[in-house]
C-alpha cells in the first residue's frame, strides 16, 4: 500500500476504532465462554497444564491480531471479516477503497 492508501479521515479513524474494539470484545467474550467451558471439564493437572497452553496461545494470538496502527487497519479487518468477528456493514463509512480491499483481502 502505498501511503495516501493508508491515510484516515477523522471520521474513517472513528468508524474503524468502533469497529475494532467491537471485533475485539467480541473474541475476548468468546474466548471467556470457552475457557469457562474448559475449566469446567479440569478433571487431573494434565487438563489444568492443557487450558494454560491455550489460553498462552491464544493471548499470542490476539496480541498479535489486534494491530491498530493506521498502516496495519486494513489487514487487521480483513482477518476479522474473514473470522467473522466483523461484518463489512460495520464499517460503512470508509472510503470505497479501503472497503474494496478489505474484501478483497478477506477472501484470501
Amino acid at each position: 500500500m502505498n501511503e495516501s492508501e493508508t491515510q484516515w479521515s477523522k471520521t474513517e479513524k472513528k468508524i474503524a476504532r468502533q469497529a475494532f474494539d467491537k471485533a475485539h470484545q467480541l473474541e475476548i467474550e468468546k474466548l471467556i465462554e470457552e475457557v469457562k467451558e474448559k475449566a469446567r471439564n479440569i478433571s487431573e493437572v494434565e487438563d489444568m497444564w492443557k487450558l494454560h497452553d491455550f489460553l498462552s496461545a491464544k493471548r499470542y494470538d490476539i496480541d498479535g491480531k489486534y494491530d491498530d496502527r493506521d498502516s496495519s487497519l486494513i489487514f487487521v479487518f480483513a482477518q476479522l471479516v474473514r473470522e467473522k468477528l466483523l461484518s463489512m456493514d460495520e464499517l460503512d463509512g470508509l472510503a470505497p477503497e479501503k472497503r474494496a480491499k478489505i474484501v478483497a483481502l478477506s477472501r484470501m
